[in-house]
């Protein structure tokens, strides 16, 4: 079983994954997220755990074109992004400030000394399910980390406000499609 694990940072997901992310931890395969290492219709798992809105709109429908040709028949592809939704709610609910808004729908990262990359764009569930859609993905549906085979370990699908307690709100939309 190919299972890969895009963006991954400093997570591991240990030696059942592969790992692709632009920066260089121990751990790390292969370094581009875009054209992977695999011949097209022979992986069965793409996570990509808050690095889709990275790319912008247009750049997006690409990636996400590139990504499924990858995947095998009924192979799953498995988003986190930051839930516009969720932070326009409970920013208009004076919940949050826009100070915690701004970092996760239009934050920064450092990938090395010489490369900073930006959120391009943010997501609601009818819109990213909309471009998954036309891309041709399908059974597009919310996913439950408690509940996947990498539900061990701590990344951004399990981002919260207040941080880090599961009683607050999740601030990730986690979207599940297959190929």
């Amino acid at each position: 079983m190919i299972k890969v694990n895009l963006g991954c940072g400093k997570r591991n997901f240990g030696p059942d994954w592969t790992h692709i992310d632009g920066s260089n931890y121990p751990h790390v395969q292969y370094h581009n997220i875009i054209d992977l290492p695999f011949k097209e219709n022979s992986v069965d798992i793409i996570y990509a755990s808050h690095v889709f809105e990275y790319f912008n709109r247009e750049e997006g429908k690409d990636v996400l074109y590139k990504w499924k040709s990858f995947l095998k028949k009924d192979g799953i592809l498995r988003l986190a992004v930051p839930n516009f939704a969720q932070y326009a709610k409970l920013y208009s609910e004076n919940k949050i400030s826009l100070d915690q808004c701004v970092g996760p729908l239009y934050g920064k990262w450092n990938m090395t000394k010489d490369k900073v990359i930006y959120h391009k764009t943010t997501y609601d569930f009818i819109s990213i399910k909309k471009i998954l859609n036309e891309v041709g993905f399908k059974n597009i549906q919310l996913w439950d980390y408690n509940h996947v085979e990498h539900s061990h370990i701590d990344d951004y699908s399990k981002s919260y406000i207040p941080h880090m307690d599961k009683n607050g709100s999740l601030m990730s939309l986690n979207i599940q499609a297959i190929k």
